[in-house]
């Protein structure tokens, strides 16, 4: 009887994260422009010890309206999609991906560039997503991760190094960070064995 209302709270959490999460990506790069674009520093420019503490903040940084539109709606529905197993897990995904993707990016990016935006969590929660079900044993996610990978497969060109100006090594570290916390947050179903 509680589990309609368990489920429509966490499809209202999971809205309400989202919108939030991107309409402070929009906020924030009103102060950008505003400020005369002096969030650009948060950005990771590699190799350099500093920059290391600009690794999460990267992530909600973007260079221009277009740069944010573009990553919105991928944004807000892989993110609300992933968000609905559980907000505290999101979060963790989120962060740990953020921590992958930023510091494979400080890590091999061509010196004298400076990487931000979201597309690295995008890219992340993709992967995430795609691997979830089989990590979790469980067949909706399954389901969800198929139907993910034919709605947004595509965007695997973008680990590959062939646009100027697009940070694959953000986008590959960052689907590699999904795909570890996949494995990270597992969650187990009653009578599922733990691995020994």
């Amino acid at each position: 009887m509680l589990a309609p209302l368990r489920a429509s709270g966490r499809v209202t959490a999971a809205a309400v994260l989202m919108v939030s999460w991107v309409a402070l990506l929009w906020a924030l790069e009103v102060v950008d422009v505003v400020s005369g674009h002096r969030l650009d520093s948060l950005g990771i420019e590699p190799r350099r010890p500093g920059e290391l503490v600009d690794i999460v903040p990267s992530a909600f940084t973007h260079f221009g309206f277009g740069h944010v539109a573009s990553n919105t709606l991928p944004l807000l529905v892989l993110g609300f999609i992933a968000a609905l197993r559980g907000i505290a897990r999101f979060l963790m995904v989120c962060l740990t991906v953020m921590v992958i993707g930023g510091l494979g990016v400080w890590l091999v990016a061509p010196a004298h560039t400076n990487t931000a935006g979201a597309s690295g969590v995008i890219f992340g929660l993709f992967g995430y997503l795609l691997v979830r079900g089989f990590v979790d044993r469980r067949a909706l996610d399954i389901v969800v991760g198929l139907l993910v990978g034919v709605l947004y497969g595509s965007i695997l060109w973008g680990v590959l190094p062939s646009a100027t100006g697009v940070s694959w090594q953000g986008h590959l570290f960052g689907l590699l960070g999904g795909v570890a916390a996949a494995f990270l947050f597992r969650e187990r179903t009653p009578g599922t064995p733990a691995a020994r």
